[in-house]
């Protein structure tokens, strides 16, 4: 089957929410959530966290998390890459002869993860011969309907000509859902990329996510995973 790494990438600047990865979410850090489904899948020969801060190594080590060594400077910035760090932490493993077949990125902010959906999803991903496989989401509102709004206040379709086919006859579209990534490490650092042509999804509903950039979003956050 081949040995299967988890990485949740936490660094500890975050401008929007001061300290987000380690705010408490409902009783706990909201980093424990993704450890503690990391851990109760099962899946996994090494958990760790990838990041540049001791406070959220600490919370993650009591958590369950190893941490193997602290995130470089370069990948601790606002413009690294997901793909940048993972690879950093694959040739930091390849230094010490550790070798994986399979990797999940499972974000910090993602609490309505859980062990079912990274087993069902590692199952897709493995059956279908993919890449790499993330959870999507449908847009509520048909996309190609988009408005854009200009310097004057005014507004226009995007796509006008979308405007005169019924909503039902519209394609559905979806965007990432932003809580974690499947991948074969053959294919990752081949194609240097997370999604690639030969990339896969498990569909989610708008219940099951929510992006967390505000306060607003975090108490949505909090809502959902009650309502889950």
């Amino acid at each position: 089957m081949g040995k299967k790494l988890c990485i949740i990438p936490a660094r500890g600047g975050s401008k929007r929410i001061p300290r987000k990865n380690a705010k408490d979410f409902l009783g706990k850090p909201i980093i424990a959530y993704s450890i503690e489904a990391a851990l109760k899948s099962k899946l996994f020969d090494y958990i760790m966290v990838s990041t540049d801060d001791e406070e959220i190594a600490e919370i993650s080590k009591s958590f369950g998390a190893s941490i193997p060594f602290f995130r470089s400077k370069k990948n601790s910035s606002d413009f690294a890459t997901t793909f940048e760090v993972i690879e950093e932490i694959l040739e930091k493993f390849q230094e010490q002869n550790q070798f994986f077949k399979f990797c999940c990125c499972i974000y910090p902010c993602a609490p309505q993860v859980n062990s079912d959906i990274l087993i069902s999803s590692f199952k897709m991903l493995d059956a279908n011969n993919y890449d790499s496989l993330l959870p999507i989401v449908k847009y509520g509102h048909p996309i190609q309907r988009a408005l854009i709004l200009d310097d004057e206040g005014k507004i226009k379709y995007d796509k006008p000509k979308n405007t005169l086919i019924r909503s039902q006859d519209l394609n559905d579209m979806f965007h990432d859902a932003g809580q974690f990534y499947w991948m074969n490490i053959k294919a990752l650092l081949k194609n240097k990329s997370v999604i690639s042509q030969n990339s896969g999804a498990i569909v989610i509903s708008e219940l099951q996510v929510q992006d967390i950039d505000s306060e607003l979003d975090w108490k949505l956050a909090e809502i959902k995973f009650k309502l889950s």
